[in-house]
């Protein structure tokens, strides 16, 4: 069963997601439910994060969203629907393979899921062992359960790396 259930159109965009990534599409439909899972546990779209502000079925923030809205050319106002999330979200995914692909990271559950979370930016400057600046260390730190978030700052990309890579394996 595809996770985009719809149209002929959004079949063909997956599989071309899948193709481009260079894995299989039974690959992605896993990867994206796992996503799914981890952002909202129930993959409703109208789940809100109170303290992050991000919104919906794949979680996306609102600043996020608009910029995805302008590109996608779907008024702000309608960005919530679900067919406005899945589309958002194909873009961003898309974006995130290119990032990844050009950056050098092979595509998987985990690099998948890092560049949603921490931007396609963020994952590279962990992955690339650059220094943290504030904003991404507290943006792992949320991103650890509370028995981590308190790591020492050293430790803190590998800890955040180790914990999602044995989740997403």
């Amino acid at each position: 069963m595809l996770l985009f259930a719809g149209t002929a159109v959004e079949a063909t965009t997956y599989h071309k997601l899948a193709k481009h990534a260079g894995i299989s599409h039974a690959k992605m439909d896993t990867i994206v439910k796992s996503l799914v899972k981890i952002e909202t546990t129930t993959g409703k779209y109208t789940t809100r994060n109170k303290t992050s502000g991000a919104y919906g079925r794949y979680q996306v923030m609102p600043k996020t969203a608009k910029f995805y809205s302008k590109k996608l050319h779907i008024t702000l106002s309608q960005w919530k629907t679900p067919r406005n999330q899945d589309k958002i979200f194909k873009a961003i995914l898309k974006d995130n393979i290119k990032s990844l692909k050009r950056n050098g990271h092979a595509v998987s559950a985990f690099s998948i899921y890092g560049s949603h979370q921490q931007g396609a930016g963020g994952f590279n400057a962990i992955m690339k062992n650059k220094s943290l600046s504030k904003k991404l260390e507290k943006n792992l730190r949320q991103n650890l359960p509370s028995n981590l978030k308190r790591i020492a700052r050293a430790k803190l990309k590998n800890t955040w790396i180790s914990y999602w890579k044995k989740r997403l394996a």
